[in-house]
């Protein structure tokens, strides 16, 4: 069976392809480093993580600033034995490409794109040999005062990397002045060309609509059954939603089907884990893609097509950190210009950096994007919550001699909307503590009128004796509860139940999904001290 999501947790924006029997597949990774994990997988089904695209500081620059930030929206496509990824980054100048002969890389470092104006990028290679740039940009008019978004079109040279010829405005959605027109792909079908894309925004009214041309600058036609898959119809009690940002792929046997991104909710319309990605067959009538034939809408499980078995490497629950790197599903929260981690005698040891592990976010000029190596790093090392309930601990070795000085656990929805369990010293005493962190905002950062109020609330608090202690949280859907003990002792609940809802993505711009983690933090200020974590543990459980 296919069953969904295919990839859980914090994996929007799928684009996929296909080598012989081999299945790629890239997605967004936003302000996280390494950017955009690839997959691999042969039966669509199971996937394993083959690398990071962008594993190398050259590659990416991102801050630990505001998490739906940095990179959006990748394609992945291969053509006579090289992969090209085209994406965007947002914290940096904008559109670039990437390369490499072998999926599991080295990639290149960025093409930059100065030509290629907007966003979300995707690449085209005809039946010719010529490739293709298609993106979204604000149409360029004067009489554009709602700012009114459209895709576009033009011939690129993928040996110079440089746009060439003119360009054209080839389609504006299925709807007249449609919300975000956005994540265009090509396709070539039976004489047609195929642009499928996503608009109504990429939250709840999120669609996937499609429009045909028979010459690749032509004038496309919508069709008139758009949207080709929605859950905007169904209602914010349905369990699946934001459904869009698909990406098709035809397999060896002339089948069809389709991978996007949906949200699952989680006790109420909340979407903790943010966006991730799932897959529905397609079949062809009248010349035109129809999405999850019979239903139309998103299942939670398909029959799955007659392919290569494929059994991918499973993660480990624990990780002991016996090698001497960190596994590729880790990530950071920004590009870690600073050495703050390193690996020894089985134990990750994180510095404590003056960056604060919450702090309040500020406006952004996107006209000033341009990377900024002087960002301070955040001393944090994390994974994707991937189940709707889940257990996470570590064990950890942290003496705190100054008050400002804190390490521990978080659960972490962006930089101001967190749980954190931390150990510190208050009054002379060793504590350990439950901070909650939530924030108000009007707006995003890139926005005139943006505005935040973050808040941190202590909501329990003990004093332990032990240098050693092991932490743990559990999620019971939105009730997390929050425990301690000392190495050899048994759990004491520190908190139950804390409200999961408070930090939910729909509270702060719903882009992003929550990333569990370690951090070690200064909290403003120079200290020489560590924290030393034996393992981490992550259970899902549903």
């Amino acid at each position: 069976m296919l069953n969904n999501p295919i990839l859980a947790g914090f994996y929007p924006d799928p684009s996929i392809c296909r080598v012989g029997d081999d299945c790629y597949m890239v997605t967004s990774s936003f302000s996280l480093f390494p950017g955009v994990p690839i997959f691999h997988s042969t039966d669509l089904a199971h996937w394993e993580q083959i690398g990071n695209i962008l594993d190398r500081k050259s590659q990416l620059h991102v801050t630990a600033e505001y998490m739906a930030s940095g990179i959006m929206a990748p394609t992945l496509r291969y053509h006579n034995g090289t992969f090209y990824m085209i994406t965007t980054n947002f914290s940096d100048k904008g559109n670039f490409i990437v390369t490499a002969t072998d999926p599991r890389g080295p990639w290149s470092d960025p093409y930059w794109l100065p030509d290629g104006h907007g966003i979300d990028p995707s690449l085209f290679f005809d039946d010719d040999g010529k490739a293709y740039f298609t993106g979204t940009r604000l149409e360029d008019r004067e009489d554009n005062p709602m700012g009114e978004q459209v895709i576009w079109i033009s011939e690129i040279d993928l040996v110079n990397m440089r746009l060439v010829g003119g360009n054209r405005t080839i389609w504006g959605g299925a709807l007249r002045n449609c919300a975000s027109p956005e994540a265009p792909h090509l396709y070539k079908r039976d004489g047609y060309y195929y642009l499928v894309i996503a608009e109504g925004g990429t939250e709840h009214y999120h669609a996937v609509t499609v429009a045909r041309s028979k010459t690749i600058f032509g004038d496309y036609e919508g069709y008139v059954g758009n949207p080709i898959l929605t859950h905007r119809q169904l209602g914010k009690d349905y369990p699946i939603c934001n459904v869009g940002h698909a990406d098709f792929i035809e397999l060896q046997n002339g089948d069809w089907y389709v991978v996007m991104l949906a949200s699952r909710l989680i006790e109420g319309y909340h979407k903790n884990m943010g966006r991730e990605t799932f897959i529905a067959p397609i079949v062809w009538e009248n010349g035109w893609p129809v999405v999850s034939p019979g239903t139309g809408r998103l299942e939670w499980s398909y029959h799955a097509p007659e392919l290569p078995a494929f059994t991918p490497r499973p993660i480990p629950a624990r990780d002991d950190f016996e090698e001497n790197r960190l596994d590729m599903h880790w990530i950071f929260f920004g590009t870690p210009y600073d050495d703050f981690y390193s690996i020894a005698d089985s134990k990750l040891t994180l510095k404590l950096l003056p960056r604060r592990i919450s702090q309040e976010l500020k406006k952004i000029d996107v006209a000033k994007a341009d990377a900024c190596m002087t960002v301070p790093s955040l001393s944090f090392i994390g994974r994707r919550q991937q189940h709707v309930s889940f257990r996470i601990s570590a064990k950890m070795s942290f003496h705190a001699f100054e008050e400002n000085e804190t390490a521990g656990l978080v659960v972490m929805q962006a930089c101001n909307h967190q749980f954190r369990l931390e150990r510190a010293m208050k009054e002379g005493k060793q504590v350990i503590r439950l901070i909650q962190c939530t924030s108000e905002l009007n707006g995003y950062p890139h926005q005139p009128h943006f505005q935040s109020l973050t808040t941190e609330a202590e909501l329990a608090i003990a004093e332990v004796f032990s240098r050693d202690i092991v932490l743990g949280i559990s999620a019971e859907g939105q009730a997390y509860s929050f425990y301690y003990r000392s190495a050899e002792g048994n759990h004491r609940l520190l908190y139950e139940y804390a409200d999961g809802r408070l930090i939910n993505p729909e509270a702060i711009g719903g882009m992003a999904g929550t990333v569990l983690g370690m951090f070690a933090s200064g909290n403003g200020m120079e200290c020489a001290n560590r924290a030393e974590f034996d393992w981490f543990d992550y259970e899902g459980l549903i």
